[in-house]
């Protein structure tokens, strides 16, 4: 039987701890630098900002920067402060895990079109989860023969996170299956999109904080106990910012539509097309009439009210030149 416990299975684990965490470092890097163009369109202002992106980009750097604390605690070969280094490689790492949940349970209030109740309990679930991961902050670390240890965890602190973050995972990914599955008004655009290949990120979620959770539980040794947490935590940021970025993308060249079928309410714009009906009547005034509707499947040229042709944005019904024919003569 193998002993989990011995030096030797430690040193090997250790080992193979710090290789793996490199891969999973190449492996975020690799999905940070691919869709980079995304976080350039609204640092350049090519795309406008919406409150909901301040958790994704929150969380897509945090663990960036606990990555790369990681990397350099694993590679440094001079004395360093390590209580400090591992201070900041916890406080990312468990911002990054938070920021996560609250991006996947964004996405989970639009599709329910904040119901308040829906809202309310989500917001305190995850005041609940991030009690839990500031106490997971607290860890004692020091140089000990040329490297950087862990001397003192809360280990028991540790495994209810990951049991949190696994319910709350769960319960995210329920209430928008259910949502998604049974739609009150018929499945729109939008839902079509995440039923269709989007929920698969919330199982992703979830199944990656299971994993941790499992191996914390069953705790073999200390290194095998906290190997798949690191992993969980990156794969919680990349499927949580793929959904950010896919209902974001989520957009159109016509006016904002915020309807539950439509598109997210969380300040997300619908991909429906839309086509506008304009009547303008002579007289002391000109006056303008527009309805709009759905239209995803094919998209409608846009006329001002003097009959030109305007395109995406620029269309503004009350900020239209009107031309010389509805031009009453001066007075």
């Amino acid at each position: 039987m193998v002993d989990w416990h011995s030096q030797e299975m430690l040193v090997a684990n250790a080992e193979a701890f710090s290789k793996f965490m490199h891969v999973l470092f190449g492996l975020y890097i690799w999905e940070f630098v691919s869709s980079l163009d995304f976080d350039w369109q609204f640092i350049s202002g090519k795309r406008r900002f919406r409150w909901p992106l301040i958790f994704y980009f929150s969380g897509r750097y945090s663990l960036l920067f606990a990555l790369i604390g990681i990397s350099i605690a694993l590679n440094v070969t001079t004395e360093v402060n390590c209580q400090a280094l591992y201070t900041f490689n916890q406080v990312f790492g468990n911002t990054a895990i938070g920021l996560a949940s609250i991006n996947l349970s964004l996405r989970t209030m639009a599709v329910w079109s904040q119901n308040k109740y829906v809202v309310t309990a989500l917001v305190l679930i995850i005041l609940g989860h991030w009690s839990f991961l500031l106490h997971g902050i607290l860890l004692k670390a020091a140089w000990v023969d040329g490297e950087c240890v862990i001397i003192y965890t809360d280990n028991q602190i540790l495994a209810i996170t990951f049991i949190y973050s696994m319910a709350f995972d769960f319960t995210v990914l329920c209430l928008t299956g259910w949502k998604l599955a049974f739609p009150a008004n018929g499945r729109s655009k939008l839902i079509k999109l995440i039923f269709g290949d989007g929920l698969i990120y919330f199982v992703i979620a979830f199944l990656a904080n299971l994993m941790a959770t499992i191996f914390m539980l069953i705790d073999l040794n200390a290194v095998l106990s906290i190997i798949a947490n690191v992993p969980a935590a990156i794969a919680s940021t990349i499927v949580a910012c793929r959904v950010v970025r896919r209902l974001t993308n989520f957009t159109s060249q016509g006016p904002e539509v915020f309807t539950s079928t439509q598109g997210s309410t969380l300040a997300f714009r619908s991909n429906a097309s839309t086509n506008r009906r304009i009547s303008v009547k002579k007289g002391d005034s000109v006056h303008v009439q527009m309805d709009t509707f759905a239209s995803p499947d094919r998209s409608v040229a846009d006329y001002d009210a003097s009959g030109k042709i305007v395109k995406g944005d620029e269309f503004d019904p009350e900020a239209q030149i009107i031309s010389n024919e509805f031009k009453r003569p001066p007075y």
